[in-house]
């Protein structure tokens, strides 16, 4: 039981009973719970700073992640930037060399990014310069790649160009050698055996005997095969890229005005007819209306012993047969 307390009362000279102020309690708890709870905030704000939420975690950690997949990413595109550069040099020093195209200047593969900030977008976060350089490489490998793509469809189409050229370009003799007898005339100045009188011979003359096979000496399409006062029975053949050939004087035609040979395909056979002495084929190449020696375009059929023969052979001032 509390003790009761007394105090004196120097006016009415008598003791007073001391009784409790109930306010001054009632503020002095809602004092203390007060600072109380002030404690408990600013101590929650305190541990708030190290001690994080469920959520907080989890987002620091996709943060985290994000982050060593950019750096992943980064690497990646270096790799892919190497490659690609490796692929650029054999393109302009190997592919386009050989096949005779321009190489692509540095400038036209590297064109559009200079100048202007267009990464200006992604400034303002806190890992602007990861971002801008991860999407930036993209950028960059982006137009290089179609600009290589570019180029190697180019060079798909130049090479099935080049072989279709290398199929046309007359490439054999148009006589086996096993048939030939010899060349009786070449590509030279000589006595012409009819008008006798010294005259240019633009092609080579090779005897066989009549019946012979005279073969197409490069893919192409027969433009025309009849019969002239001067060439007899010929044959002529353009083969595209600025190269036709005659085939002249043969006993019998075996082709027509508009068919698609190949190489090696049988056009005819070696005769006596037109402007000639004797049973014969005479042969031209030319290259863009110009007769040219059809010695140089042998490669497909002679050793280099057998075509040193066949030039000092048609160097000789033989008998001429047109």
């Amino acid at each position: 039981m509390a003790k009761v307390k007394y105090y004196y009362d120097s006016e009415t000279l008598s003791y007073r009973k001391i009784e409790a102020n109930k306010g001054y309690i009632s503020k002095m708890v809602l004092l203390i719970t007060l600072s109380v709870l002030l404690v408990m905030f600013l101590g929650f704000i305190v541990l708030s700073q190290f001690l994080k939420t469920p959520d907080q975690l989890a987002q620091e950690r996709e943060l985290e992640n994000l982050k060593l997949n950019y750096k992943v990413l980064n690497k990646r595109l270096d790799e892919s930037s190497q490659i690609l550069s490796q692929l650029q040099e054999r393109d302009n020093n190997i592919y386009r060399t050989y096949f005779e195209a321009n190489p692509i200047p540095e400038e036209q593969r590297k064109a559009g990014f200079g100048g202007v900030n267009r990464y200006q977008y992604l400034d303002g976060f806190d890992n602007s310069d990861m971002i801008k350089s991860a999407t930036k490489k993209i950028d960059v490998l982006s137009k290089q790649m179609v600009v290589q793509s570019k180029s190697l469809d180019e060079i798909v189409s130049l090479a099935k160009e080049k072989e279709d050229m290398l199929a046309s370009i007359p490439a054999i003799m148009p006589i086996k050698k096993e048939d030939l007898s010899y060349v009786a005339s070449g590509y030279k100045w000589r006595m012409h055996p009819i008008l006798k009188i010294r005259k240019f011979h633009k092609g080579m003359d090779f005897k066989a005997p009549k019946g012979t096979p005279i073969y197409a000496s490069g893919n192409g399409k027969v433009v025309l095969a009849q019969r002239s006062a001067t060439f007899g029975k010929v044959v002529y053949i353009d083969h595209g890229y600025g190269y036709r050939t005659i085939y002249a004087h043969m006993s019998k035609i075996a082709t027509r005005r508009g068919r698609k040979v190949k190489r090696g395909d049988i056009i005819g056979y070696v005769g006596n007819t037109g402007r000639s002495v004797a049973s014969h084929l005479h042969y031209e190449v030319h290259k863009n209306g110009r007769a040219l020696n059809p010695i140089n375009f042998y490669y497909g059929d002679l050793t280099p012993e057998e075509f040193l023969a066949m030039q000092i052979a048609a160097e000789k001032e033989g008998q001429s047969f047109d």
